[in-house]
């Protein structure tokens, strides 16, 4: 009697991640870098790919992150504070006033870092003047435009959303890291079956450490949220980066990281039906069956 062969089994998503990590400690380049840090780094590795689908939401389980960051995005806001008031302090270093002042920018307030990220998303090529004034209709809503060109014209290849807008980045507390997406609808091949989602980041700068868990959280949980808003499937993330770095004070981290073994991604579960953007709240958001291992500490570099 023959048995038939097993089907190979499909590496865990994560694993990629860790993967690049460990080439990174192994044969990245020694490099200097604006924070005199140091990196060992590494140029446009493959690209990352996470499935979206079945409602996964690709939160690494080998050092925990946050979406609260996504929502100040989409919300097109610039004051770090908001953040730090939520727990979230990733940006408290960028938008100290010792930070600001070392950018050229002590004539703003603690916390206003400039037009960054959501300004970009929400207001691209309006005047900025600081983090306290409304900007409601003002600029381009490129986020907006996105949305009906998914739910218009599903074919459109300038389906794009940018945060990098030369003219601003001096008026910036930090460049975008992750600069850009492009969203892609794949067309049902049934009148019955939805249409599927897809995005592609690409990110100039990748913390491996400390960033990358934040940023997979953040593009995965983007396209389930206009995934929702436009009647489409979560399809697949991909995300392709340029300079990805460990930081010299985070190898002793990673290596630990290293040894732990991914676990099952959770899935994202809405509170209520959505149908605008604007309207997401935290609590709309119910991830299921997130078992992530304790969180690493590692020191952010600004």
């Amino acid at each position: 009697m023959t048995v038939p062969a097993s089907e190979p089994t499909r590496p865990h998503d994560e694993q990629q991640y860790l993967d690049l990590i460990r080439t990174v400690l192994d044969s990245g380049a020694p490099r200097p870098d604006r924070t005199g840090t140091g990196t060992l780094s590494l140029f446009a590795p493959p690209s990352l790919r996470f499935s979206l689908a079945d409602a996964t939401l690709p939160l690494l389980t080998t050092n925990a992150p946050s979406s609260a960051e996504l929502l100040w995005f989409v919300g097109g806001y610039t004051d770090s504070r908001l953040l730090s008031e939520k727990g979230v302090k990733i940006w408290d270093g960028n938008g100290s006033k010792e930070f600001l002042e070392k950018r050229g920018l002590g004539h703003r307030r603690e916390g206003d870092l400039g037009p960054v990220y959501g300004f970009q998303w929400r207001h691209f090529g309006a005047q900025y003047e600081d983090c306290d004034v409304d900007y409601t209709g003002k600029g381009v809503d490129q986020l907006a435009e996105c949305i009906r060109k998914i739910k218009e014209d599903p074919t459109d290849r300038r389906i794009i959303l940018s945060a990098w807008n030369p003219a601003d980045i001096p008026s910036m507390a930090l460049p975008p890291c992750h600069m850009m997406c492009q969203f892609y609808v794949h067309l049902p091949s049934s009148p019955d079956a939805k249409p599927k989602l897809s995005c592609l980041m690409y990110q100039r700068s990748a913390d491996l450490g400390l960033g990358i868990p934040f940023n997979v959280a953040s593009y995965a949980l983007l396209t389930h949220m206009v995934a929702q808003v436009t009647g489409t499937e979560p399809h697949e993330l991909i995300i392709q980066l340029g300079d990805a770095h460990v930081y010299r004070d985070h190898v002793d981290a990673l290596r630990v990281q290293l040894e732990r073994e991914p676990r099952p991604f959770p899935k994202l579960r809405w509170g209520r039906e959505v149908q605008n953007i604007d309207d997401f709240v935290s609590s709309d958001f119910m991830v299921e069956g997130y078992d992530p291992h304790p969180v690493i500490a590692m020191k952010m570099s600004v």
